[in-house]
């Protein structure tokens, strides 16, 4: 689907490394065809070495090569870039942006022609290819607009297609959730020294049990309500162990969590 595509990454950092290092692994598009931007020529040079991409300060001339633009830059910066580049987007290009919080229609309203724009959220482990990447569409986008965008994180991870509603809720929940997951995992390491175990021990029996019961859910399909019942026996450690999970308000910290992330991330543009 990429194959005699050019591809324009603006903003050359670590989300935009990791685009370009899964497309290049998955052999989906070569680095041949690959164009990058970043604000420092240091950056550039590592990109160019890095990948065998190129490479350039401008991103005018980048999106004007190129067939798919994938705008990488932080929030606050998508106003400036989006003008650098409005005179050279046409309706037969397709722009993706994965800046937090900035709705497609924010975009559409600085573009001066109907270029498709899709919005996207991946999350940091992407750098692993085990991503997951929320996907919606704009209104001058189509199917085979979000087709593209679907082949170009399926290169690292899954993804998921939803109303653009939905879109910052996905970086509440599944964008900021690998930090969450983090301090799970970290505090679960920390209870295993507690009861006795190396740390090292303790952190890998812990996190790769929660990478074990990620992949339970998704593989068998069962809710996660049921898996938990499967491990919980009348009157053993389990529910000894869950009452003090109820006791100490985890699940309702959770949600506040992601609620209060995902309110954030309805502000972000505005600060």
């Amino acid at each position: 689907m990429l194959k005699d595509k050019k591809l324009a990454v603006l903003g050359a950092g670590k989300l935009g490394e990791t685009l370009i290092r899964g497309l290049l692994e998955a052999g989906v598009t070569s680095a041949s065809n690959i164009i990058v931007t970043a604000g420092h020529q240091h950056r550039l040079d590592l990109m160019r070495e890095r990948f065998g991409v190129s490479a350039t300060l401008s991103n005018a001339d980048a999106a004007r090569q190129a067939d798919i633009i994938i705008l990488s830059v932080k929030p606050q910066t998508v106003p400036l870039v989006v003008s650098q580049i409005a005179d050279s987007l046409t309706p037969d290009q397709l722009l993706i942006s994965v800046a937090a919080s900035v709705s497609s229609t924010f975009i559409e309203k600085h573009l001066k022609q109907a270029t498709p724009v899709i919005r996207a959220m991946p999350n940091t482990p992407c750098l692993l290819n085990k991503g997951m990447t929320g996907i919606a569409a704009g209104t001058n986008a189509g199917k085979i607009h979000i087709d593209i965008a679907k082949f170009i994180f399926d290169a690292v991870g899954r993804t998921v297609i939803v109303d653009e509603k939905h879109m910052d809720a996905i970086t509440g929940l599944s964008a900021s959730g690998p930090a969450f997951m983090y301090i799970i995992i970290e505090s679960l390491a920390e209870a295993g020294v507690k009861v006795g175990l190396p740390r090292d021990i303790a952190t890998e029996l812990a996190a790769q049990m929660v990478v074990g019961s990620g992949s339970m859910v998704l593989e068998t399909g069962e809710h996660p309500a049921k898996l938990k019942d499967m491990v919980t026996t009348p009157a053993g450690c389990t529910i000894d162990g869950i009452l003090e999970l109820e006791e100490g308000g985890l699940r309702v910290t959770l949600i506040k969590a992601v609620v209060k992330a995902t309110q954030r991330a309805k502000e972000l543009l505005e600060t």
